[in-house]
């Protein structure tokens, strides 16, 4: 359960966190090209210090 509302948050949030500086964009015609490379590495720093803060406490 706590793993689905940790999803429910992060999917409320990521219109906020979905086009970050860095993010690469790319539109040429009808092709749309998009690797959000900058929202990647901040989702794995939140996640890396979530995962540490609960095996420390456990």
């Amino acid at each position: 359960m706590i793993t689905g509302a940790v999803l429910f948050v992060i999917g409320l949030c990521w219109p906020l966190i979905g086009r970050l500086p860095g993010d690469i964009f790319i539109k040429k015609g009808n092709v749309t090209f998009m690797f959000p490379i900058v929202t990647c590495i901040v989702i794995s720093l939140v996640l890396s210090l979530i995962f540490y803060v609960m095996n420390h406490f456990r």
